[in-house]
């Protein structure tokens, strides 16, 4: 699969390279730990516990790597952190399988927590992957967020999208652990992240377009291309 447009070729690969990794160690690798452990005859407390350790065990790893987490990983890490203490502390079976639903909750709420702060959550969180590298025309966001009252606008909306979405899911997480045959939430919880993510890059890819992201940051050169009106000029 090749890049998207505007988007160079090595950015692409490390965008995905990056994905695929969030997804087999926050997602795959406690799964797959899980059902393995329970064949072993492992406790469902202690096989689900390890699934919950393990992305914290990736996180610490990527932290000694680069002795730094970027907003958006410090997040994520104090979030699995929380949920992970949480566990321990509960000690009930059914209450660290709906783990990842309090998670997820908590996961929403700040997002609906920054959607007035100095910078939203989803702002932090896109910035490193796409600015200067996708639809850009050199302008630095930050530039784009102070002179750009529309530009904060998309991403304060952006963030309560998130929000939103993350508290919904949270919600089926929840009612999953409480409700269905324990050695069935896990897998089923599993899948039921990428279902989330995929709606969540749909619902934003199509706001992003109508509310004119990608005018705002490919400036001058996507009035140009066609685009609409000139949004922006400014240049770093």
């Amino acid at each position: 699969m090749s890049a998207p447009e505007g988007v160079p070729i090595d950015a692409g690969r490390s965008g995905n390279g990056r994905l695929l990794r969030q997804l087999v160690w926050d997602v795959a690798a406690p799964v797959g730990l899980f059902y393995g452990l329970r064949a072993l005859g492992a406790s469902v407390f202690a096989a689900m516990l390890a699934g919950a350790l393990l992305p914290l065990v990736a996180t610490g790893a990527y932290w000694l790597r680069d002795r730094r987490l970027e907003g958006m990983a410090a997040f994520v890490a104090g979030v699995l952190l929380l949920g992970a203490v949480a566990s321990l502390i509960s000690g009930d079976t059914r209450f660290l399988l709906a783990r990842d639903g309090w998670v997820t909750a908590v996961a929403g709420l700040c997002f609906l927590g920054s959607v007035r702060a100095r910078r939203p959550l989803a702002y932090l969180g896109a910035r490193p992957l796409l600015e200067g590298r996708f639809r850009s025309d050199g302008t630095p966001w930050e530039i784009l967020w102070e002179r750009e009252p529309r530009f904060r606008l998309i991403w304060r909306v952006s963030s309560a999208i998130w929000g939103i979405a993350l508290l919904v899911d949270a919600v089926a997480r929840v009612v999953m652990a409480y409700t269905l045959p324990v050695d069935a939430v896990p897998g089923l919880a599993g899948l039921l992240w990428p279902v989330t993510m995929v709606l969540l890059q749909l619902v934003n890819g199509v706001y992003y377009r109508v509310a004119g992201l990608w005018r705002l940051t490919a400036g001058a050169a996507g009035a140009r291309d066609g685009h609409g009106e000139r949004d922006v000029a400014v240049r770093a």
